[in-house]
């Protein structure tokens, strides 16, 4: 349970700063809820499988997950002094983009942790603790972005706040 809260805070993070747009509908939301969810189950079950192959190169998907979680963070900061033609995070692929990487490091733990669960019943059990997790923290992201939502000051510059936490989150996944 440990390992599931762990790898659900970066995912918690982005959800937080992805409801500090006031473009982000409900159904936006909900997608963004279900790819977390599933792209941290799925990868930590597929790294569980893979095992120890790329145990050397387990770094390198932190840096690229972190790599495309601080563009999102610098194209919403931009966004935020443009004009706002579409908000960036409308974009139907941004769920698959953000999901997988937000999810990275769930399949270095499936590489690293769970590749010596033998059993594949308590292998799915274990990934869909990681999955269920990621979704019921995001969702409590989403929740308590809507108060933050509130703040005058927060909704003024919701766009710059996020994009903020996008780029900072980005970099713990690169240098740490």
């Amino acid at each position: 349970m440990l390992i599931a809260i762990a790898l659900s805070l970066d995912a918690f993070g982005v959800a937080l700063s992805i409801g500090l747009n006031c473009e982000v509908k409900t159904i936006n939301k909900v997608f963004f809820i279900l790819s977390f969810g599933f792209f941290q189950f799925f990868l930590s079950f597929l790294g569980a499988y893979i095992g120890y192959i790329f145990t050397s190169f387990a770094s390198v998907p932190n840096i690229i997950g972190g790599m495309i979680i601080s563009i999102v963070g610098v194209m919403m900061i931009k966004e935020g002094f443009g004009d706002k033609d579409q908000c960036i995070l409308l974009k139907k692929r941004m769920y698959l983009i953000l999901g997988v990487s937000v999810s990275i490091d769930a399949l270095v733990v499936g590489f690293i942790t769970l590749n010596t669960i033998k059993n594949i019943s308590h292998l799915l059990n274990s990934t869909l603790i990681i999955g269920v997790t990621t979704l019921v923290l995001t969702s409590v992201a989403f929740i308590l972005s809507k108060f933050l939502n509130k703040i005058q000051f927060v909704s003024k510059y919701a766009d710059f706040i996020g994009g903020a936490i996008l780029i900072i989150f980005g970099l713990k996944m690169i240098l740490f």
